[in-house]
Parts: structure tokens; C-alpha cells; sequence
């Protein structure tokens, strides 16, 4: 098939001709037909395929049918909402190289950069507006924007924007628009949460579906690296330095592991930069730009870059640390394997992980193969140290078996700091207090939250004690059994 029989304009097909493709990919192919039939679609597809293209292409099209004549009249007329700033901006740059024969504008609406430059252009008259969730709220209050004459909305990456905690952000946004409209719906990973926003924004949509769902591009080759918990990092140096990789992605889990890894590249003589949701925007896009130039051999990003990083004949990613969402590794390695493209994943596992591997693989439905590398994969522990213990079981257990209240083998009763700790609460206060110290939750990260860039979480937790409810700061501790 070509995009000539798809019923686009001559504009637009001489915009995809120069950007160098001449043949639909499977989403685009079954996609932009549904669309310019002005009907409601839930697509699902590998990341990597050509999503972008699916809805930006149509939605061209049926705008430029009807156009505005006075530029200062304008109003917007489509609305596409992404999860990141990343994401945002790629999916501007794609409505620019499509839309450079058409007389429309388009505008890119995120958190992290001033809002005064963005006002200015929506003043001017805008017919696309390309928007992370908070900062268009932002817009929407103020207001200096209005979004009642809404003809085409998209939701791209939706399943990544109901991870990131945006559901009651996007009611919000439809609340402003009108009842009338068409809902376009692309998604990478479908699950329940997805199915159940399908159903209370789309209007008899058409289902498109051109892979298996929850699944990698089958041009993408995986394998996983077991290695000693205290190994990682040196047995990442060693792959990048012994393959010569000169462009590679790396994910960890947190933006303090992110900064710590890139600086220990460096010091072994690899260069790299970090990028997560404290970087302002400026310091992410000079990251990105480094990085595509090859200024840079590896990015080290957290998984709010998992959406929205579009680099050209990426050869390798690498799981620094595996996700704690399944679906998140689906997007991680879906930056390289693209437009058609072979690319190489690599997971270095530890035993703490073994956890999460496994419900990867659940959810790819397959085995992932496993590959040692001689020398990584037991921990490189001084003689006569302690061995490393999991943080689970130590938690738990303590160490070496032993509890971890006392080390008094007779059991917790006896002098002591602890026993100390222990008398200061009433009798059952000790397992509350235990199970509330040892839990931990890890913070996402909420890329553009009602603009700020992050969501803060609540440092206040409510507890029980003596059957009256206390409020106390995560801090504050308990100094007596009568408080």
C-alpha cells in the first residue's frame, strides 16, 4: 500500500515524501482511513511503529478542509494531550515537518519553562495546541485559553498517562471541551485501567489492533546479564567498553541512582549524562541534544524519558535496574527496534530483582534469554567483610538470622538500646511501628504536575495508637506509651 490510497491531500503527501517514507506502517495503514471518516478509534500498537504519524497525518488532513481565514480569529480546533514534555515536543515536531505546506499553526503547552512565551502564542491564533495535562490546566484557569471549540482530541501514550496519576487531570481537561468532538485513543500497552477510559470517553470506537497486545518489537533482541549485587555498575562499563558502543540508553529507577551512575561513568572514562524530572527543561533538552549528536555515549534516564525520546537509530538500551511496572519495560526497550529497524535490550539482573523479571516475562508471555558473562555474577566482597543480605530479609529476619530488634540470642527481652526503643511504646505498638518503618514507597515520577514538573507526596501519616487516631509528621517519633 501507499499513502497515495490513503486519501491524504497532495500537501501532506509531499511532506511524508521528504521525509523519506513511501510506504505505510500497519498502524498507519489501518488508522488514518478510520480517522478521516471522522470516527472514534482506540488504537493499540508496539511502540516504535508509527503511532504519531497515525493520528497527526488524518488530523492534518480534516483540518486543513475547513481553515480559518483571519490567523487572529483562530481558535483551537484539535487537541493532543501527552504524558511528558519529551513526548509533547516530538509530537510538535511531527505536526511541523507534516503540516509545512499547510497553512495551520500549532503550538507546544508544558511545565518548566515560562508561561509568558506561551500566552503570546496562543494569543496569536493557534489551531493544534500540543499539551502535558498540568501545565494546560494551568492555561485553561487562568483563562487564557479556550478549548470549547475542540473539534479532533488525542490522548497519546494514555496508558502511560494513567501510570503517572493524570486520570483526574484529564477529566478535568474534558470538562472545558465540548460534548461534541472526536476522541482519538493510542496506546502502547492495554489494560483494564485503559479499557475502563475507552469506554467513558470514546464513542463506538473502532478497535485497531496490529500486534499482539503487551508485546516488543520482534526486531528488538533481548537478553539478561545476571550479576553480583555490587557488580552492576562495573559490569556496565565493561559491555559498553568491550562492545565499543557508541550510543546507548541506560534506565534506573531513580533520579538520584541516575545522577550516581553517570558520574561513575565518566570517572571510568565513559561519557554520560543524566536526564529525569529534576533536570529543568532546559538541562533535559541540551542532554537529548548532546546525546543525538553523539557529544555523549550514554544517557542515563529515569522512566519518565521512557515516552516521548524519538532518537534516530538507537542501537541499545539497558536495564540498569528492572521496573517496578511490567509494561514500563515494553516502552524502555521500544526506543530502539524502530521505524523498522533492528536494536539490542539488555537487563543486568541481580538476585533482588528475580521478583520483577518474572513478571516481565509473565507479561511477554515468553522467556527472556540469559546470558553469564564470566566473572560478574558473585558479589566482589573484601575477605572478612560482611556478606550483602537482602534488604527484604534482613528487614525481616536481620542479619545472619539473628532478629533485628536484639542480637541477644535469648530473645528481645534484656538492657539495651533496643529493648530501651522497645519500652517507650505500649504493648502491640511494636509490630505497627515496624510494619510502617520497614515499608517504603518509591515516588514517581510525575512529569508536569499542574505545571510544577513533579508531585510531591504528603509527608503526614496517620496512625493508631491506643484506639485514638494521631497525626503525626514521618519525622516525629514516639516518646512514651502516653501520648
Amino acid at each position: 500500500m501507499d499513502f497515495k490510497e490513503l486519501g491524504l491531500r497532495a500537501e501532506l503527501l509531499d511532506a511524508v515524501r521528504k521525509a523519506g517514507y513511501t510506504t505505510p506502517t500497519p498502524i498507519q495503514a489501518k488508522a488514518i482511513p478510520v480517522v478521516l471518516n471522522n470516527q472514534d478509534v482506540l488504537a493499540g500498537a508496539q511502540t516504535g511503529t508509527g503511532k504519531t504519524a497515525a493520528f497527526t497525518l488524518p488530523m492534518l488532513e480534516i483540518l486543513s478542509r475547513t481553515q480559518s481565514g483571519v490567523k487572529k480569529s483562530r481558535r483551537p480546533r484539535a487537541l493532543v494531550l501527552t504524558p511528558t514534555r519529551e513526548l509533547a515536543a516530538q509530537v510538535a515536531e511531527s505536526v511541523a515537518l507534516y503540516g509545512r505546506n499547510l497553512r495551520l499553526n500549532s503550538t507546544v503547552i508544558y511545565g518548566g519553562v515560562g508561561i509568558n512565551p506561551q500566552i503570546n502564542s496562543l494569543k496569536r491564533g493557534v489551531d493544534i495546541i500540543i499539551a502535558t495535562p498540568g501545565r494546560l490546566l494551568d492555561h485553561a484557569s487562568r483563562p487564557t485559553v479556550d478549548l470549547s471549540t475542540i473539534e479532533i482530541l488525542v490522548l497519546d501514550e494514555a496508558d502511560r498517562m494513567l501510570d503517572m496519576g493524570f486520570i483526574h487531570d484529564i477529566k478535568r481537561v474534558i470538562k472545558f471541551l465540548p460534548l461534541k468532538r472526536q476522541n482519538l485513543l493510542f496506546s502502547a500497552t492495554y489494560n483494564d485501567e485503559i479499557k475502563k477510559l475507552a469506554s467513558g470517553l470514546l464513542n463506538q470506537p473502532e478497535l485497531i489492533e496490529v500486534a499482539r497486545r503487551n508485546t516488543t518489537a520482534e526486531l528488538v533482541s533481548q537478553v539478561v546479564h545476571p550479576v553480583g549485587r555490587t557488580r552492576k555498575r562495573e559490569l556496565l562499563s565493561h559491555i559498553i567498553s568491550d562492545g565499543n558502543w557508541k550510543q546507548v540508553l541506560v534506565f534506573t529507577r531513580t533520579k538520584h541512582g541516575a545522577n550516581r551512575l553517570s558520574k561513575q561513568l565518566i570517572t571510568d572514562k565513559i561519557s554520560a549524562t543524566a536526564i529525569h524530572g529534576d533536570k529543568t527543561q532546559g538541562a533535559r533538552t541540551r542532554a537529548l541534544a548532546d546525546f543525538k549528536r553523539g557529544q555523549v555515549r550514554v544517557l542515563v534516564a529515569t522512566d519518565i524519558a521512557a515516552r516521548g525520546l524519538d532518537i534516530d537509530k538507537l542501537p541499545h538500551v539497558v536495564n540498569y535496574d528492572l521496573p517496578h511496572v511490567p509494561e514500563d519495560y515494553v516502552h524502555r526497550i521500544g526506543r530502539t527496534g524502530r521505524a523498522g529497524l533492528s536494536g539490542e535490550a539488555v537487563s543486568i539482573v541481580c538476585p533482588d530483582e528475580s521478583l520483577q523479571l518474572r513478571n516481565i516475562e509473565r507479561l511477554l508471555g515468553k522467556k527472556i534469554e540469559v546470558k553469564l558473562i564470566p566473572g560478574y555474577t558473585k558479589e566482589n566482597i573484601p575477605t572478612g567483610s560482611p556478606q550483602p543480605t537482602s534488604p527484604r530479609r534482613t528487614a525481616k529476619h536481620g542479619v545472619k538470622g539473628r532478629p533485628k530488634w536484639s542480637s541477644n540470642p535469648a530473645g528481645r527481652s534484656g538492657s539495651g538500646a533496643s529493648s530501651k526503643r522497645r519500652d517507650s511504646v505500649g504493648e502491640g505498638e511494636t509490630s505497627s511501628r515496624n510494619k510502617y518503618n520497614s515499608r517504603s514507597t518509591p515516588k514517581g515520577e510525575n512529569a508536569d504536575r499542574k505545571g510544577s514538573g513533579e508531585a510531591v507526596e504528603s509527608s503526614t501519616r496517620k496512625r493508631f495508637f491506643k484506639g485514638k487516631r494521631v497525626t503525626t509528621n514521618s519525622n516525629q517519633r514516639f516518646s512514651g506509651s502516653k501520648s
